[in-house]
């Protein structure tokens, strides 16, 4: 998709409509951003909520300056972890321990967001979502699809098995979902603002149901640390720079760690991951060791912060040697093929996670993501909001990306995407996406910037994930022929995931073709658009 004003791409028609008529109206990237996250928390209730966290990436022209927003659901100081819910296999919460009850981040970003950076009315830009639970959406066959698999989850609770089966089943594919419970809801929020969800009606509402099953949390807690603009990671990479979300989100250091390795093992002169097994298997240990690394990355606020080590060419360089001086030098396709009846680790591919990018016509960039993750009570529907809790856990276990400490301010580590690349001075490319997100997004930066392919290309490529423990590597397999053999002599085990793989995530990106002309793509794994004009 191209234009000459503005670009919006989002994982659903219906929200980048919405955002596109914001900025019709004159609305900035902000306001667009507002009526898009309010959109998709109503047409997206299998990948995000209005309770969840949200994260955001924002170029002001004006100042050119760069800055962050993270607005995770918080764990809530002093007091001890409460999870209602057993593990449900097959679920979100299908990881020990489980998840739990979490202050909701989604709202306080919206109203930081729209007190510093909007210029429309706070009613009109609740407007669209308000229509679309009053009038329904259609379900999709996407949504459907991904409702089924988190439905387990909701039908332990009765206001669950309430707002997801209302005639006592799912809604079925082409069937129109009307939410009039969320629609009141939202009217409140239009009438009254986002101090709606912060310290009103539905904020005591959330309270008082924590207080019914025991969770002691108090309405001061819901705005206690409301998110602050801060400053994002900036590193270069070859003749540009990337902009990429600072700790405690573990973003802006893994594309650090993953592209500065990747230089190190000079993998441009081998060839491309889809072509050539070498390269392949790299990129596979790669993931994995940063995987590891990012595993000491926490809330700077509560620790001490190994960003500017893990930064560091040099230090980069001695983890990239540790990997040359690892390939093997004998074919280990035999060892392959008398272990291939063992199956491989299970893959946790669970995605839950809506990324939105933004240019609006002043020439502000945004990408963003919200997600259910981090959502308020486990299971619990509030004012037709329903939340997941959060897979929070006090951990420097490299696997776990969530992780808060009950001290503090009560933030969570997560990994979010919103990542923008910065060329002669200005944002050249913004993308993101929900899909496994600190394996995919070095990926494709790494066929944008050190392989040069466009964008919408470089995010068609096959994907994978970090090699597993058992020397398995999950990948899409729209590969060269012998891709898969020739893993096999380094001894790595392909795990297929179908020629593409929806938790693999819809990247939304936009970017500048020449001074004039701006572009947009969706990712072609889930249901997404992109418009502009």
């Amino acid at each position: 998709m191209f234009g000459k004003h503005a670009m919006v791409s989002t994982q659903h028609p219906a929200v980048t409509d919405a955002a596109v008529a914001v900025l019709r109206e004159g609305g900035t990237a902000i306001d667009a951003l507002i009526a898009a996250c309010l959109v998709q928390a109503t047409v997206a209730q299998e990948l995000t909520n209005h309770a969840g966290t949200v994260t955001v990436l924002h170029y002001q022209r004006a100042t050119g300056r760069f800055q962050q927003l993270n607005s995770p659901g918080r764990v809530v100081p002093g007091l001890a972890p409460f999870r209602p819910l057993p593990v449900v296999p097959g679920t979100y919460s299908a990881q020990q321990p489980g998840a739990g009850a979490v202050v909701p981040g989604f709202m306080p970003a919206l109203a930081r967001c729209y007190a510093d950076h909007a210029r429309l009315p706070w009613a009109r830009l609740v407007a669209p979502a308000l229509e679309a639970a009053t009038e329904g959406h259609r379900i999709s066959p996407f949504e459907y699809q991904v409702m089924a698999w988190m439905l387990p989850y909701f039908q332990w609770t009765q206001s669950g098995r309430a707002h997801f089966t209302p005639s006592g089943r799912q809604p079925q594919v082409g069937e129109v979902w009307r939410q009039p419970v969320l629609a009141d809801t939202l009217q409140q929020l239009a009438n009254e603002g986002p101090g709606h969800f912060i310290s009103g009606g539905w904020a005591r509402a959330f309270v008082e149901r924590g207080n019914e099953l025991g969770w002691p949390v108090r309405l001061q807690h819901l705005g206690a640390s409301p998110p602050e603009w801060e400053d994002p990671i900036r590193f270069p990479h070859g003749p540009d720079e990337i902009v990429s979300l600072a700790a405690p989100q573990i973003q802006g250091v893994s594309l650090a760690l993953v592209l500065g390795m990747l230089r190190e093992l000079d993998v441009t002169s081998i060839g491309h991951y889809d072509e050539e097994p070498l390269a392949r298997y790299f990129l596979a240990h790669v993931l994995r060791r940063v995987r590891t690394e990012v595993g000491y990355l926490n809330d700077p606020k509560v620790f001490d912060d190994p960003t500017e080590v893990m930064l560091d060419p040099g230090f980069q360089a001695g983890l990239a040697s540790v990997i040359r001086r690892s390939v093997p030098h004998r074919d280990l396709s035999e060892h392959v093929h008398l272990t291939s009846r063992t199956p491989s680790a299970p893959v946790p591919l669970g995605t839950d996670s809506c990324e939105i990018s933004i240019i609006d016509p002043d020439g502000n960039w945004v990408q963003a993501m919200t997600t259910l993750s981090g959502s308020g009570i486990p299971g619990e529907v509030v004012g037709g909001v329903p939340m997941t809790g959060s897979l929070t856990d006090t951990s420097l276990d490299p696997p776990q990306n969530i992780s808060g400490w009950y001290t503090g301010g009560g933030r969570v580590r997560t990994v979010m995407g919103n990542t923008m690349v910065v060329r002669n001075g200005e944002p050249w490319l913004a993308l993101g996406t929900p899909g496994k997100v600190e394996a995919t997004v070095p990926q494709v930066l790494s066929n944008v910037l050190d392989f040069a392919m466009s964008p919408d290309a470089a995010e068609a490529t096959a994907l994978s994930m970090p090699l597993q423990a058992d020397y398995s590597l999950p990948m899409e397999m729209s590969v060269a022929p012998g891709m898969e053999a020739g893993l096999a002599r380094l001894g790595i085990r392909v795990t297929p995931l179908g020629l593409t793989n929806w938790h693999l995530g819809s990247f939304q990106m936009c970017w500048r073709i020449g001074d004039s002309v701006l572009a947009g793509a969706a990712g072609s794994r889930r249901e997404g658009k992109a418009a502009g004009f």
